[in-house]
């Protein structure tokens, strides 16, 4: 029969110094919860008989390590940095847009006082939380005003809310588009209070068919970039200006979801052109779109965000909106926003990481991955270098690829799917991507401080 008298009381267990280091991480609460979840561990396991009898030292020692392993395993946090290797730039389920040192610096200088988030430091009075950013959006956008709110999603229901509620939206077949995680335009739209009025097919819309769809009922007409597909063979769709010429002899306005929001190249002839698809935010606008709504966290680079941008008076319209206060960003969007556009503002567009990503060569990607081939070789890999493709993600620019070189991983032993599991449960985890029955790593999407963490894997 067992001993349990070798087994410390509670208190006797918090009084020993590697305890003490415990409570003070920890705090005491968490602590006792440890210890007596351990120390009823230890006693079931004795009355089972599934152990000899211990001493005094050994139970205190067992029971310290399975409360130190289990504090940390209840105060690990749920969401952690992880190594994106899958040469998806913006990679929706890990996080999209990794954003610059300057906003992350932009950030912590902001958290960590007040600021002037609804302050006016000129006049010393309540200012307007939606004047940040306003100026470099004009400025790259050449709109005449902006807001910003918490996604595109949010961006293009409050749009609707705000100009269309009760009355119709004119919308092409071939773009009530679903995006990511189930939402669907026409859900987003229902919960706008705006009615949906199609026109056209799913392969061929007209200008005649938004023209004969017009009524006294008509609020706006909305155009979405179809980012996250594309359609073939038989098709026609009209181009913006037309449906601006259409919106100004009837005066509807015209709307347009651009979804990843895409300032342009960097002025360098040597970078790659896979986007030349992508709508130019600056572009829409020019052609006349009184209103266009785009994401942060693409291809902008910056923070998860929506931005409204156009015709002043509608901007104010929008801006006034109940749904606005709900739909609002704070104080740590704001800053890593105009940091970012501030990357794009002064032609230091490389800075942003997404950015810089796009711009990659095969050379350089190659050369670094021919350095952690070797360096993996060394480790017991068998590692070599091969040929592939990297993608934009995040709904943009559908079919797009870029020319990489990729590290093909084995391991004697461990199958494909093993490698990757035993990758994901590194400490940062490291996501790959298995491609003809072998892990791959992609350079292009790791950042290069964390080649040595690859390096020793």
């Amino acid at each position: 029969m067992s001993d349990f008298r070798v087994i410390p009381s509670i208190e006797q267990l918090r009084q020993r110094d590697a305890m003490r280091t415990l409570e003070t991480r920890y705090g005491r609460a968490a602590l006792v919860d440890a210890l007596r979840a351990e120390t009823a561990a230890l006693r079931d396991h004795l009355g089972a008989g599934n152990v000899a009898a211990v001493t005094t030292g050994e139970a205190i020692d067992t029971i310290e390590r399975g409360a130190a392993t289990r504090l940390r395993a209840s105060m690990r946090p749920s969401l952690t940095g992880v190594i994106n290797a899958t040469g998806v730039i913006i990679h929706t389920n890990l996080g999209r847009a990794p954003l610059s040192r300057a906003a992350a610096a932009r950030i912590a200088a902001i958290a960590t006082g007040y600021t002037n988030l609804e302050y006016d430091l000129a006049r010393g009075t309540r200012g307007r939380r939606d004047a940040h950013a306003t100026h470099l959006l004009t400025r790259l956008t050449g709109a005449g005003a902006a807001v910003v709110v918490n996604n595109n999603a949010a961006a293009t229901m409050l749009l609707l809310a705000a100009l269309a509620n009760g009355r119709e939206v004119l919308i092409s077949r071939g773009e009530l588009v679903e995006i990511g995680g189930g939402f669907r335009v026409p859900d987003v739209m229902a919960q706008s209070g705006a009615i949906l009025r199609e026109v056209g097919t799913t392969n061929r819309t007209r200008i005649a068919d938004f023209a004969a769809a017009i009524s006294d009922r008509t609020a706006l007409i909305l155009r979405v970039h179809p980012s996250n597909f594309r359609i073939e063979g038989f098709t026609e769709r009209p181009s913006l200006a037309d449906l601006v010429s259409l919106g100004r002899r009837f005066n509807v306005p015209i709307a347009e979801d651009l979804g990843s929001g895409w300032f342009g190249w960097p002025d360098r002839a040597d970078l790659p052109r896979p986007l030349a698809d992508e709508p130019i935010v600056s572009d829409s606008i020019e052609a006349g779109a009184d209103l266009v709504s785009f994401s942060g966290d693409k291809l902008l680079g910056g923070p998860q965000a929506g931005i409204i941008a156009g015709r002043a008076e509608a901007i104010a319209r929008i801006a006034r909106h109940p749904l606005m206060r709900a739909l609002r960003v704070d104080k740590l969007t704001y800053a890593a926003l105009e940091a970012t556009l501030e990357a794009h503002a002064i032609g230091r567009r490389e800075e942003v990481p997404v950015i810089r990503m796009l711009g990659l060569s095969v050379a350089e990607i190659g050369a670094r991955a021919d350095a952690l081939a070797a360096s993996l070789a060394a480790n017991g890999w068998h590692a070599r270098v091969i040929d592939g493709v990297s993608t934009i993600g995040g709904g943009s620019a559908p079919g797009a690829e870029l020319p990489a070189r990729l590290v093909q991983l084995e391991r004697d032993g461990l199958s494909a799917d093993q490698i990757e599991e035993r990758l994901r449960s590194s400490d940062p985890p490291v996501i790959a991507r298995i491609q003809d029955d072998h892990v791959v790593l992609d350079l292009r999407t790791v950042l290069p401080e964390q080649d040595k963490i690859l390096a020793n894997l």
